[in-house]
């Protein structure tokens, strides 16, 4: 059984800042108001850019603080993998709640912290445990791509520059430019000129002329 008078939290999230978590926050919504007049949302925390395996987020963080503070009786997250996808993160988390006095429930998949359920308590870690799995086989998959493509001789980010950090050195000092019009001149980024001239760094550029073996050759500019 639920208990009365619920002060209600709702966390959503997203990865990407081209998304948005108003299906969440209405799914949520109405949720909680199923529960009856007892059951009122207090406060709505979004994430909106975030991956779930990061374990400080704005709004996570707020929402942590305020559960300290008792500010309400229970969080609602729409899915599990909502509120993070860390087996260590989460275990910290829900153990930090349940030290609070604080509800965490997945409205979606049947879970809920309360004393009175411990399967579901042990079906959260185990969909925690899960969650990791899936995001740790994504970026192994991410990665061999991105050798496959080496491999196959593709350039991987952003192409390097050829620049003479002596001629960066000469507009600075002796012309008194500034970074700005360093980088326009030069054709490089600010930040390029800037490390170039304090630290002076060898730009390594890759060439497009192929050599024989089907490897590009690479050419050094020394500081």
């Amino acid at each position: 059984m639920y208990d009365n008078n619920m002060r209600c939290a709702i966390y959503a999230r997203v990865s990407t800042t081209d998304q948005n978590c108003e299906m969440q926050l209405r799914e949520l919504r109405e949720w909680v108001s199923r529960r009856g007049v007892d059951w009122q949302v207090t406060k709505e925390y979004v994430d909106s850019g975030f991956s779930g395996a990061k374990a400080n987020r704005p709004s996570l963080d707020a929402l942590m603080a305020d559960a300290a503070k008792r500010k309400f009786d229970c969080i609602c997250v729409y899915k599990l993998d909502r509120f993070g996808r860390s087996v260590l993160h989460l275990s910290q988390q829900l153990a930090a709640l349940t030290s609070f006095g604080v509800r965490f429930i997945a409205v979606t998949q049947g879970l809920d912290t309360d004393q009175s359920n411990p399967t579901a308590t042990l079906l959260l870690h185990i969909l925690s445990a899960v969650a990791e799995f899936e995001r740790q086989i994504i970026k192994e998959r991410t990665l061999c791509g991105i050798q496959a493509a080496r491999a196959a001789g593709k350039v991987i980010g952003r192409p390097k520059r050829i620049f003479r950090r002596g001629e960066v050195v000469r507009l600075r000092d002796e012309v008194g430019l500034s970074w700005r019009a360093i980088g326009k001149q030069l054709g490089i980024p600010v930040m390029t000129a800037v490390d170039s001239y304090r630290n002076g760094c060898t730009e390594t550029v890759e060439t497009t002329k192929p050599i024989p073996g089907g490897k590009r050759k690479k050419k050094t500019v020394a500081a």
